[in-house]
């Protein structure tokens, strides 16, 4: 009712933050239905007084703008951003199981467009400055130092405009069709959900919700739309999926900013690569992406030639993708360089051991790195399985190495399993755990013991699955049970992506050590010999080619591969019961300290479903004896050895406790 305001501005003092969003733990707390509804009501109402205000208002984006924040800054008239690195923009409330609750299926996509508004809603996907700007989600982007007096030239340019309406942007025919008529939203709706189901085949219901809510909404009035997102933010919020992923939330959160070890770690700015090939490529490009200046060495010519190869790869897919432009990947991949002696290595702070899987050739090279490293130099391996007491024992001081083991793709996967052997110092463990955190990697630290901690828990996984098929059990169709479980691949769709041969060697360094329990399926020796090494030979138990992966025809002679199903929920007990089984032996060894360290390495390591809270909270919501029963059973009609239910998890029985108390 201020007749003098011109103009109001929206920002925060807080620096790389506008708003992070909700408090989640209001989410969280929220039991009744009702309750949902009026807190999402409650949101609308007051962004709804924001946008209705008689004058400009123009939201300063300096920092994380998500969710609720988000949601405040499209109530706003304009929004123009900095240059702040941390400008993030999005709605990620479909990762809470959840949709926005604030106006943002409404506001949205009628501002940047019904497919991007879509896009971004049902992936939760964060934009930073440059594309929202492209996008039309911000009318400007300006220096931090700036921005005021650019905001203000800006309102004087357009000389105080009273409030209006959302702008109405320019549109192709074909977009008008599709957006501005009842046929043309329908074919978008189709789109859209066969997308979705795509991506979650179903077992996530809240892009699909808020997919309904959208195309509602996007013809209606305010009240009506608003209306509409509330109600469905009150169904959703108290499902158990939404509470399985804020409880996943929580542990993202907390192993971002976990302290392992009371030591300080030392800054590294330079690092060397010992062993090339698409590994040790994918490492040295993170490295020099996050300005880490790398020598990376190999005996062979042509493993240094591949390794650059595959560095220069993933540099020009960021260009494609427009997170860098040509000159700044130029300028990362000259941070590289290449050598096939150790020429260089006394500069690193830090090597990273990368060569074949190989005890002896490990040993071998940890001894020259003795040699041609600085002694506070940091040696850390790669390996996924080898005993790091073993490795380190080489050294003349053995508290200088550690585990740095990488999950394949190195660019993708955001899990780092950090390894501490006897004599690992607190400084090296702390170091790797910044250095993790330095290329946008989460960090566990786990003791050393053969497989570590994920791959003692996924091998068993992958060989009873091996073991199904000799029962007659058809490898496609277990890979579908999987799927329908919630697992980012089948079981024999990971075996090929991994490598049947490098999978079938870790396999062996745990039947070595655990016996009979950890006994190979014979299957996997059988692919081994035959060749058929997965997707990098083109031929596993999937022909993969580049249009589209198809059964390989020839492992029907190998395994018994039958159409006679037995239930999905026992491929499920057999499976993911044996993970749980040998998780507990790991917590009682102490290879991990509890149980939210096998959650968030089997999410971030494996895929597990989140929506299922991680492998532990799922056994406790399945309920210890139910699994306890069940492990008997198997152990007494199918493998004495292999499903012996482990005394940790027998314990839980008799206390009545969970992995979660």
């Amino acid at each position: 009712t201020n007749k003098d305001i011109k103009a109001l501005l929206v920002k925060s003092a807080k620096s790389g933050m506008f708003i992070a969003g909700a408090d989640i733990k209001e989410i969280d707390g929220i039991k009744e239905r009702e309750d949902g509804i009026k807190k999402s009501a409650e949101g609308q109402e007051i962004l709804n007084e924001l946008e209705d205000l008689p004058f400009p208002t123009v939201a300063l984006i300096n920092g994380a703008a998500l969710g609720g924040g988000l949601e405040l800054a499209l109530a706003c008239q304009y929004r123009f951003a900095t240059f702040h690195p941390k400008v993030r923009m999005g709605l990620p409330e479909v990762k809470l199981g959840i949709l926005p609750g604030f106006g943002g299926t409404w506001r949205l996509p009628r501002l940047i467009g019904l497919g991007k508004g879509l896009e971004m809603i049902l992936q939760g996907k964060v934009v930073d400055g440059n594309r929202a700007l492209r996008m039309g989600l911000i009318d400007g982007l300006a220096p931090d130092g700036l921005i005021d007096q650019t905001v203000r030239d800006f309102l004087t340019k357009h000389k105080f405009q009273k409030r209006r309406a959302i702008t109405k942007r320019k549109k192709k025919i074909l977009m008008r069709i599709l957006e501005d008529t009842p046929f043309g939203r329908m074919l978008v709706k189709a789109k859209a959900k066969k997308m979705v189901l795509a991506q979650t085949r179903g077992l996530y219901p809240a892009p699909l919700a808020a997919l309904d809510v959208i195309m509602d909404n996007y013809a209606s009035t305010r009240p009506k739309a608003l209306q509409r997102e509330a109600q469905a933010f009150g169904g959703l919020v108290l499902g158990n999926i939404s509470k399985n992923l804020i409880q996943v939330f929580y542990l993202l959160e907390r192993y971002k900013k976990e302290k392992w070890t009371e030591a300080q770690g030392r800054p590294i700015d330079s690092a060397a690569v010992l062993g090339a090939g698409v590994m040790g490529g994918g490492i040295a490009q993170l490295l020099s992406h996050h300005n880490v200046s790398v020598r990376m060495k190999d005996i062979d010519p042509k493993a240094i030639l591949i390794g650059l190869k595959s560095a220069w790869k993933l540099f020009q897919s960021l260009v494609k993708k427009r997170r860098l432009n040509s000159g700044e990947a130029n300028a990362r991949m000259s941070r590289i360089s290449a050598t096939l002696d150790y020429s260089g290595f006394r500069l690193a702070d830090i090597v990273i051991e990368a060569v074949i899987e190989k005890m002896d050739i490990k040993k071998s090279v940890f001894k020259e790195l003795d040699q041609w490293t600085r002694p506070d130099a940091i040696l850390a391996t790669n390996t996924s399985a080898l005993s790091l007491d073993e490795i380190a024992g080489v050294l003349k001081d053995p508290e200088r190495a550690v585990g740095m083991h990488f999950f394949n793709p190195v660019h993708r996967m955001p899990l780092v399993e950090v390894v501490r052997a006897e004599r690992t110092s607190d400084t090296a463990v702390a170091t790797i755990v910044d250095l993790s955190r330095k290329l946008g990697k989460t960090p566990i630290v786990v003791k050393n013991g053969p497989g570590f901690l994920i791959n003692r828990i996924l091998l068993p996984f992958l060989n009873e699955a091996g073991y199904l098929t000799a029962e007659g059990q058809s490898f496609e169709w277990i890979d579908e049970v999987l799927l329908d479980f919630g697992m980012p691949m089948g079981a024999f769709i990971l075996m090929d992506e991994i490598g049947l041969d490098v999978g079938y060697k870790v396999a062996k360094i745990l039947e070595d050590c655990f016996g009979p329990r950890m006994a190979v399926a014979p299957i996997l020796k059988s692919m081994c010999d035959e060749g058929f090494l997965g997707k990098k030979g083109g031929r596993g138990f999937y022909i993969h080619d580049k249009k589209k992966r198809k059964p390989n025809p020839d492992i029907e002679r190998l395994c018994s591969n039958g159409h006679e199903h037995m239930l999905s929920e026992h491929v499920i007990e057999r499976t993911i019961y044996v993970m749980i089984n040998e998780a507990g032996r790991c917590l009682e060894e102490g290879i991990c300290r509890e149980a939210s360290d096998v959650d968030i390495g089997m999410i971030m390591g494996t895929g597990f479903p989140p929506f299922r809270g991680g492998l532990l909270r799922y056994a406790d919501q399945c309920g210890i004896p139910n699994i306890v029963r069940k492990l008997k059973d198997l152990e007494k009609n199918v493998n004495e050895n292999r499903f012996k239910p482990s005394d940790y998890i027998l314990n839980l029985e008799k206390n009545n406790k969970k992995f979660y108390s």
